[in-house]
């Protein structure tokens, strides 16, 4: 009975209508030394209609250099700053040296309030998220910005429990803070953002977890039994249980959004998966079923929003070789593979003759056959599935 309330609870509970795929979003990080310009990354996204990206700063090059343009940007406040801008008038200078300046200009739309968080083993930092989401909030207020949503990216080793995605529940021992964190959203309508990496699970149990559910492809999927919701990808399957964990501690009317996903193009021989074929066919599915406007078994009418990482691979980032593989382009503007884009070698950063449109790919049909995988294997998956060895992503 319980299962019934909470399933009626999140279906109900968001009132939204089917939301048109504006664009893609983009995650543009910026830790390598041979990067383009931002007005020629400008031009690059202007080129491929992409109008949503994410930065891991307020750098004010590419504030400047994106006015008057139609993209929109969400910014970041460095985890090392959440302890400062706890103050409210330092929040408010904040704002207004960070952001003021350079809105309506540039379509500024959310601020991400450090990153992960929650999962970063510092309890002081997690206990300055709330304080510093609220300051950031009520100045954006004062400055008349308060169309700008606030909010924080957290990884799924959030989770406790995530199979099946219905059995979604938060660590007991953030429960408290995330409560609060819960609290704000709801009262402000900002959406949760995760980041979610399917790879991750795959590179550490690829024995027991089907490529081809991992990556998009073709495949049996499975059927969450307390709900009889078809899953036929993993990516959707971490969303839903995300969005059944907020639902038991009493917020299911919160939007989840992916604010980062992605697949290393490269990888040293202990990162199984890591490879262009793989990276090629996860982002290329995920670009046909963003611009099908898809949402997830539980929100189908909702359109799950996604931002991709990266636009370049980063040769300064530090750790494994698939930490700097994981762009759609190299920094020349050439493809690190085809997903269906353009290339922009060179300087003019204009579409080649022979690329694919973006929004084209709502057309093309998800051709291949269904692979013979059984459905017990698929089950033993979810098992796995995204919190048993959750790999926690660094960017700062």
């Amino acid at each position: 009975m319980f299962f019934h309330v909470l399933l009626l609870f999140l279906l109900h509970g968001f009132g939204g209508e089917l939301r048109g795929a504006s664009s893609l979003g983009i995650n543009y990080g910026q830790i390598g030394d041979d990067l383009p310009s931002p007005d020629k990354v400008l031009d690059m996204l202007m080129a491929l209609k992409i109008t949503k990206v994410r930065i891991y700063d307020t750098n004010q090059q590419i504030l400047s250099a994106f006015a008057n343009s139609n993209v929109e940007i969400i910014v970041t406040v460095e985890n090392e700053m959440l302890g400062e801008l706890t103050n409210p008038q330092q929040a408010l200078q904040w704002v207004a040296t960070r952001i003021k300046p350079y809105v309506p200009a540039t379509r500024v739309t959310g601020i991400a309030i450090g990153n992960e968080v929650f999962t970063d083993d510092d309890l002081t930092l997690m206990e300055t998220l709330v304080p510093a989401m609220l300051s950031i909030h009520i100045a954006l207020s004062q400055l008349g910005l308060d169309t700008i949503k606030v909010s924080t990216p957290s990884s799924l080793a959030v989770l406790q429990e995530s199979y099946p995605p219905s059995a979604g529940s938060f660590k007991p021992e953030i429960t408290g803070i995330m409560s609060q964190f819960l609290q704000f959203l709801n009262t402000t309508k900002a959406p949760f953002w995760i980041n979610a990496y399917p790879y991750f699970a795959y590179k550490d149990n690829s024995n027991n977890i089907p490529l081809e559910y991992v990556i998009f492809n073709p495949n049996p999927g499975m059927i969450d039994p307390y709900t009889n919701l078809h899953y036929d990808n993993m990516l959707y399957a971490q969303a839903d249980a995300v969005l059944f964990a907020m639902a038991k501690l009493g917020f299911g009317g919160i939007e989840v959004r992916v604010s980062e996903t992605g697949w290393p193009s490269k990888g040293d021989p202990n990162e199984v998966g890591a490879s262009l074929e793989n990276a090629a066919n996860y982002n290329r599915n995920l670009l046909r079923r963003q611009m099908a406007n898809e949402g997830t078994p539980l929100r189908p009418n909702l359109r799950l929003e996604v931002y991709l990482f990266a636009l370049f691979n980063e040769n300064m980032k530090p750790g494994p070789t698939s930490e700097r593989n994981y762009g759609l382009y190299q920094p020349d503007g050439t493809m690190a593979y085809n997903v269906g884009l353009s290339s922009f070698k060179g300087t003019s950063f204009s579409p080649s003759s022979s690329s694919i449109s973006l929004t084209s790919m709502a057309t093309r049909e998800m051709k291949g056959s269904t692979i013979g995988y059984c459905r017990s294997l698929v089950y033993s998956m979810f098992v796995y599935l995204i919190t048993s060895r959750v790999f926690t992503r660094r960017l700062f």
